[in-house]
């Protein structure tokens, strides 16, 4: 397996080293707006807009920043306002998405198929992190999607990274998921599936990424597909029976670093392990949006990316995904952390 692993990864660094070029043409079209659509069966695109109580009407948009093209936000945009539009905690089956003002007040979000046909737009159902968000329809419920000017496209999904039933609070308002435009992927299996952690080094070999205990014991670190879910998978640290969280910490470091978290608090280090037995440092090195940029730190400050590999061969990026403001971005056993690491599918011309 290791083998098949490594002989993927050449390709992998070829070809990232003939799109830089690419990718550094692109920059001028970073920081773009992306239209928010949701996609008729007919085959044609409907606006997805906020309204508020007096029925006035604002775009909602997906925006990209530099760097960022794995978990974009979506903001109603009221002026020069960028409104928050996230799914709100609700009694109902399926959670409304709503835009929310600095003062609380809740915006409804509908995909406007005419003037007098207004569909909700709602989370109708969960597959691990992910909430997928469609427009209800007479005839069924319509993908939302967001697009480039240039025509890509994204998914766009509710994003979950708790249990609790309220994620988080945004102007006094209870939310469940946040609303986020994702890579677009192939179609999930329909059991669990344990993916590959790896650093890969530029010489095109794959480094094992390991949490290490008190004692020097190597425990295995895998992103776990679950059924319904190949866009923000969760990676954990396998120690005997348990599967310890990896987040990123909070640190006044320059470079966070990057742990497995037990149930009692105790930190695990996570490394990659070289051939000669060099342990690694993986550190989250630059924030781009939503996104850490995770890498494992070798000899002269050299970056390695840390990639998720699934059995079949397909291939995730792995980052850290912070979904606040705040600087702790939540308290896991214990232990503030910064962000959550995750197994994100590899976005179109993302440069980390």
């Amino acid at each position: 397996m290791e083998s098949r692993l490594q002989a993927l990864a050449l390709p992998l660094i070829a070809c990232s080293a003939l799109l830089a070029g690419a990718c550094r043409s692109n920059d001028a079209a970073r920081g773009r707006i992306w239209h928010v659509k949701a996609v008729h069966p007919e085959g044609r695109l409907v606006d997805v807009k906020a309204i508020d109580k007096n029925g006035k009407i604002y775009d909602v948009k997906a925006l990209e920043s530099p760097g960022n093209l794995h978990v974009m936000d979506i903001k109603a945009l009221d002026g020069e306002k960028r409104l928050p539009v996230k799914i709100v905690v609700s009694a109902e089956e399926q959670a409304p998405v709503k835009a929310i003002a600095e003062d609380g007040t809740l915006y409804d979000v509908k995909a406007l198929v005419s003037a007098n046909e207004r569909l909700d737009v709602k989370a109708v159902g969960r597959s691990g992190n992910i909430l997928p968000i469609k427009a209800i329809g007479p005839d069924g419920t319509y993908g939302v999607k967001a697009i480039s000017p240039d025509g890509h496209m994204l998914d766009v999904k509710g994003v979950k990274l708790s249990d609790e039933r309220v994620e988080a609070t945004v102007s006094g308002v209870d939310i469940a998921a946040h609303v986020k435009a994702l890579p677009q992927v192939a179609e999930p299996i329909e059991r669990e599936h344990l993916w590959h952690v790896r650093a890969v080094h530029p010489d095109g070999k794959l480094l094992e990424v390991k949490a290490i205990d008190k004692s020097g014991k190597t425990h295995a670190v895998k992103a776990i597909e679950e059924p319904g879910n190949l866009h923000v998978m969760d990676v954990k640290a396998f120690v005997g029976e348990q599967r310890l969280p990896v987040k990123i910490l909070v640190s006044d470091d320059a470079l966070a670093p990057v742990k497995a978290i037990a149930d009692d608090g105790t930190i695990y280090d996570v490394k990659a392990l070289t051939s000669t037995g060099e342990r690694l440092d993986v550190k989250g090195v630059s924030r781009s949006g939503n996104i850490f940029h995770v890498k494992a730190i070798g000899p002269d400050g050299v970056h390695f990316g840390i990639k998720a590999f699934s059995p079949e061969g397909q291939l995730h990026d792995i980052k850290g995904v912070k979904l606040t403001s705040e600087t702790v971005e939540a308290q896991v056993n214990g232990v503030d952390v910064a962000a959550h690491i995750k197994a994100l599918p590899q976005a179109p011309s993302s440069e980390n």
